[in-house]
């Protein structure tokens, strides 16, 4: 039916041809994807791992690298002390503080953490009157800083016990000389509902397969992860800090830093534990959030790729990924209205011939997505602590539907909203999700 409609708007030429192709490309952009990532997971495990995930060794306290902790905080109360009481007694580094930047805190945050200040010397904070979001609470923190690399950790995450030991041996040697960041493995640890399992199965198959490809093809990675990641102090600054008027810092600094020709990593067996919405409404407004960032860094840079391609050519591929996945999110959500428009026509008008029809190649189709989806699933759980979350691969098949349908919506949802932050009407300005105590979560 697309080919009949196609010939009679463009008849048999080549720009027919040409349409017909990229309607294909479209179509199978999610099950090439899926193939595609599931391929890049093995190089990494095979060909390309860092040594460095497994061979860690402890540095003596004397050669042990100052690192700052940082903590960008706007209305923790719930969460904060936990949190670093859990870094000042529980990491096994000994050469570290914690700066939290209570960035325009209304609650009890600024107050638990004066009273902590008296119990842990290390800990410092600087309080900023005005809420103006969590990259401008960075870059000032940045510049109080002591440590020559800073670790960017949520107030609602707590990294491994050995993960300060283990992100330093990325930095070591001579040859990390252009290493910019190192980013962690997330892990949930609200898995008490639904939502939080399947989560679980997302970071593992999605994210976590996804950043393992992109490190095995040329260094380049898509995003750090805003919850924890490693940063060395000096390519900060050589970026001029996080954009502060962008919806994801992490995804923008991350690009940024790729384009001057830093190297990012990813080290999946260093662990960080975070809270994940528990709620639709919640995810939802997450994952805008995340699409309107991704958007909005793809904006910044489409010209840097277009006209110095040979330049950009490292991380041509995250671009190319990136621009597909936009271009398909609006094909996706366009394609379904008019499927939907039309599988009601045909019942309105009892041809229930086409309507039967039309159930059957969309169930085939997402049949396909799903088989490619399970292969990375499964790929990824057997990678990922050794199995270890093999036990929730039940909740992927509808979550990773349930994935597919949310992203390509929130992508076209916030396509106006990212343009006008780049034409400088962007907002950093954040409100914390609703948070709840890090004990006894999974």
């Amino acid at each position: 039916m697309k080919n009949i409609f196609i010939d009679h708007i463009l008849g048999s030429t080549a720009l027919g041809t040409f349409v017909n192709i990229c309607l294909l490309i479209l179509c199978l952009y999610p099950i090439v994807g899926s193939f595609f990532w599931f391929s890049g997971a093995l190089n990494y495990r095979f060909l390309k791992k860092n040594k460095y995930d497994t061979d860690w060794h402890n540095i003596p306290k004397a050669q042990q690298p100052m690192i700052t902790i940082m903590i960008p905080a706007h209305n923790e109360e719930i969460v904060i002390e936990e949190t670093i009481t859990y870094l000042f007694e529980n990491l096994n580094y000994d050469n570290f503080e914690v700066l939290v930047t209570n960035d325009g805190s209304t609650d009890s945050t600024a107050d638990i953490i004066k009273r902590l200040m008296n119990k842990y010397p290390r800990l410092r904070t600087i309080n900023i009157i005005k809420n103006k979001g969590k990259a401008h609470a960075f870059n000032i923190g940045m510049h109080f800083a002591k440590g020559e690399y800073i670790l960017s950790n949520d107030a609602d995450t707590i990294p491994e016990p050995d993960a300060l030991m283990k992100y330093m041996n990325f930095f070591m040697h001579a040859q990390d000389m252009n290493t910019s960041a190192v980013t962690a493995n997330m892990d949930v640890q609200n898995r008490s509902t639904l939502l939080g399992k399947s989560q679980t199965v997302e970071f593992s198959s999605i994210v976590g397969v996804i950043k393992r490809s992109q490190t095995s093809i040329n260094d380049s990675m898509y995003a750090y992860s805003g919850a924890n990641t490693l940063y060395k102090k000096d390519f900060l600054i050589d970026v001029g800090g996080f954009r502060q008027d962008r919806a994801t810092e992490d995804i923008s600094i991350a690009w940024d830093h790729q384009t001057i020709g830093a190297i990012p990593r990813f080290a999946p067996d260093i662990v960080f534990h975070m809270n994940v919405p528990e709620k639709v409404g919640d995810l939802y407004k997450q994952r805008r959030r995340w699409a309107q960032g991704g958007t909005e860094v793809w904006l910044t840079n489409v010209k840097k790729f277009l006209f110095h391609p040979i330049q950009r050519r490292y991380q041509m591929s995250m671009f190319i990924d990136s621009t597909l996945s936009i271009i398909w999110s609006f094909f996706f959500v366009i394609t379904s209205v008019m499927f939907i428009v039309a599988m009601a026509i045909n019942l309105f008008q009892g041809n229930y011939e086409r309507l039967f029809h039309g159930f059957v190649i969309s169930f085939i189709f997402v049949t396909f997505e799903l088989i490619a989806g399970c292969m990375q699933l499964i790929t990824a759980l057997l990678l990922d602590h050794h199995g270890a979350k093999l036990k929730y691969a039940f909740f992927a098949p509808l979550y990773m539907l349930f994935y597919w349908m949310i992203n390509p919506i929130t992508v076209v949802a916030t396509f106006i909203p990212a343009m006008k932050t780049i034409l400088g009407f962007g907002s950093g300005t954040w409100v914390s999700p609703k948070r709840s105590s890090l004990q006894n979560k999974k």
